[in-house]
């Protein structure tokens, strides 16, 4: 399904919300949405492994946020667990890593950057939760819209 988040902006500016332009592409596709699960890190990736894992994404988009430190939460191997399992996309407000692989792979991946550390094992996660980056609230169940041009998010999903 081809869409533009300008347009969404022209047309649904009621009931978006619009993104900080804060995020960087890593993935092997550019355009992407879908209804979002959200999960928040405390440098550990362990249940951000597991749900890209074992969880069918039904073309959903995991939005993370990272807490603490500077570590790569996503990289080569989830992304290839997303593609498997059917994730449209990943949003991180956070680093990842292997852009030499991710770029290959058919999901979309927005983050902060590049970082070569991984994650360290401290705590579990906070998972269907609300988060709150980029200028915007990240409610589960909300639907995103990225682009090239930026990530719009809405309470339903918008007839595109």
């Amino acid at each position: 399904m081809k869409f533009y988040t300008a347009d969404i902006c022209d047309h649904h500016s009621d009931i978006i919300q619009v993104a900080h332009p804060i995020f960087n592409s890593y993935g092997g596709v550019n355009t992407f949405h879908g209804k979002i699960y959200t999960i928040k890190l405390f440098e550990d990736n362990s249940d951000l492994v597991a749900l890209l894992r074992d969880t069918k994404g039904e073309g959903r988009v995991c939005v993370v946020d990272v807490v603490g430190d500077y570590c790569a939460v996503v990289g080569e191997t989830l992304m290839g667990f997303a593609y498997k399992n059917g994730w449209s996309g990943i949003v991180i407000n956070g680093y990842i890593r292997d852009t030499h692989e991710t770029t290959q792979v058919p999901v979309g991946l927005l983050a902060l950057g590049k970082y070569p550390l991984k994650s360290t094992k401290k705590q579990p996660s906070e998972q269907n939760c609300e988060l709150n980056f980029a200028g915007i609230i990240f409610k589960p169940d909300n639907y995103l819209y990225a682009d090239n041009d930026g990530v719009v998010l809405a309470k339903e999903e918008i007839d595109l």
